[in-house]
């Protein structure tokens, strides 16, 4: 029998020193669906992210992950300064001992699927746009061909066109491989644009989750009326007013 690829979060609570950043989190994620985390600045959504992908040690509570690979792109591209396009795509499959011609050729079909061009397969970091580094960081994650994504906030410095662009290529992976996703925002329309649960983590007095949003209508019918309706009906819930602090004083 075939495991269940999933990731579940029990009771986890988290602290820096003294100062409480989580307290009793719980939630589930399971093959195929993507579940956002929105809150303001401070609440904990990236330390929770970085507890879930292994990059902060848990101290209490549980984080079962049964997916059967992950990967992560961050808010910034993270890219190495002294290699170029393809060796900074390829990074990840170079690890894992995949030859470098294999390596070099799923990299370059990668980087073309994320706009690139071949031209620009030789340049280096310094060479590169903000949005083309973007482009790079989501291909060299994607290249791994994970089962689960990590993503922290990595549409926040991009123009409309190309978000809208990287969203697109995001929801063909999810309807084409079942791709999962966890990602942080700390945009609301964004958020209803891609998931299928929405938490909101509320940061005072700690880092906790308030509510859960969820979305049932396909990715691909939520057109840009769909998402500013629901972004309206999210922006006068009581507890995304309080949470976001949005009520007059």
């Amino acid at each position: 029998m075939e495991k269940i690829e999933e990731l579940k979060v029990d009771n986890l609570s988290f602290s820096f020193g003294f100062k409480e950043i989580l307290k009793d989190i719980n939630f589930k994620l399971k093959k195929g669906e993507v579940v956002s985390i929105v809150g303001p600045s401070g609440g904990g959504k990236t330390t929770l992210l970085h507890l879930c992908a292994k990059l902060l040690t848990l101290e209490e509570g549980k984080i079962r992950n049964s997916f059967k690979s992950s990967s992560f792109a961050f808010q910034e591209a993270r890219l190495l300064p002294w290699k170029n396009v393809i060796d900074n795509i390829s990074l990840g499959l170079k690890a894992k001992n995949i030859k470098k011609q294999k390596a070099d050729e799923l990299s370059k079909n990668i980087a073309l699927k994320f706009g690139l061009q071949i031209d620009d397969f030789e340049k280096f970091p310094k060479d590169l746009s903000g949005g083309m580094k973007q482009r790079v960081s989501f291909a060299r994650a994607l290249v791994l061909n994970p089962s689960l994504l990590f993503l922290d906030e990595p549409f926040s410095a991009l123009d409309i066109g190309l978000k809208k662009e990287l969203q697109s290529l995001l929801i063909e992976e999810i309807n084409t491989n079942q791709l999962s996703i966890l990602f942080i925002t700390h945009d609301l329309m964004e958020a209803i644009k891609l998931s299928d649960e929405i938490l909101v983590l509320k940061a005072e007095p700690v880092g906790h989750i308030v509510k859960s949003f969820k979305i049932d209508t396909p990715r691909e019918k939520r057109d840009d009326s769909f998402v500013y309706e629901q972004t309206a009906k999210l922006l006068s819930d009581e507890y995304i007013i309080n949470t976001f602090e949005l009520g007059f004083k």
